[in-house]
């Protein structure tokens, strides 16, 4: 299905990007696996028949530049751009400060608009598509994460009128909004094991299938 397809995929590292960077490679597309760990990155790219690696913190100035401008080089053109990074952290409103705030914006809102906007001429010569890994916090509201749902809305709203802006051009844009997804997003955010494992637990009330995602499945 995506023969000849050039897809970029940040995040590509762990979870549900390296997942899909992986699934992109299964069906034949050629990869730029984006992400802050080269060594993961490298592991990612081995299971790919065409990969390039792109090692870069996505929230530095040049990295929107850098990143498309290794598709172009590796492949010549862009067909797919799949936003996946993304960081979460606790804090309600009386407790989230302006460093966790302007981080978690950073990361899951500045960044893959940015890079929409530097991958869109190049979209829009091969009439691709963009996809942005939301999360189930863009559309409803949960305590004690203020900044990660704002940041989570603000990505939907962003998908929304990128969608309408694109479209009269050929490229579809759209977001898909998890739930609870079994990777490292909340270990890494701090949540010890103990919690994070009474966290999982609750999902399976919480979810209707009766369990958290898998990476492979979003």
């Amino acid at each position: 299905m995506f023969s000849n397809k050039v897809a970029i995929v940040t995040g590509a590292s762990s979870g549900i990007g390296r997942a899909t960077a992986l699934a992109f490679g299964r069906e034949h597309a050629s990869v730029v696996a984006v992400g802050r760990d080269t060594s993961a990155l490298n592991q990612v790219a081995a299971g790919i028949r065409e990969c390039a690696t792109v090692s870069v913190d996505v929230t530095v100035d040049d990295a929107a530049a850098r990143i498309v401008g290794a598709a172009l080089d590796a492949f010549g053109g862009i067909d797919v751009l799949v936003n996946a990074a993304g960081i979460i952290g606790s804090g309600g409103i009386e407790t989230t400060g302006d460093q966790m705030w302007d981080a978690m914006f950073g990361i899951n809102v500045r960044a893959p608009f940015r890079l929409m906007r530097e991958a869109a001429p190049h979209l829009v010569a091969r009439r691709g598509a963009i996809v942005n890994v939301s999360s189930v916090t863009g559309l409803r509201a949960f305590p004690g994460l203020v900044a990660y749902c704002a940041s989570k809305s603000a990505v939907d709203q962003l998908t929304r009128c990128a969608a309408l802006d694109l479209a009269p051009k050929g490229v579809r844009v759209n977001a898909v909004n998890p739930g609870v997804v079994v990777t490292n997003l909340h270990r890494r955010s701090g949540m010890a094991e103990e919690q994070y494992a009474r966290f999982l637990e609750r999902s399976r009330e919480t979810h209707p299938i009766g369990r958290p995602g898998q990476p492979d499945e979003i």
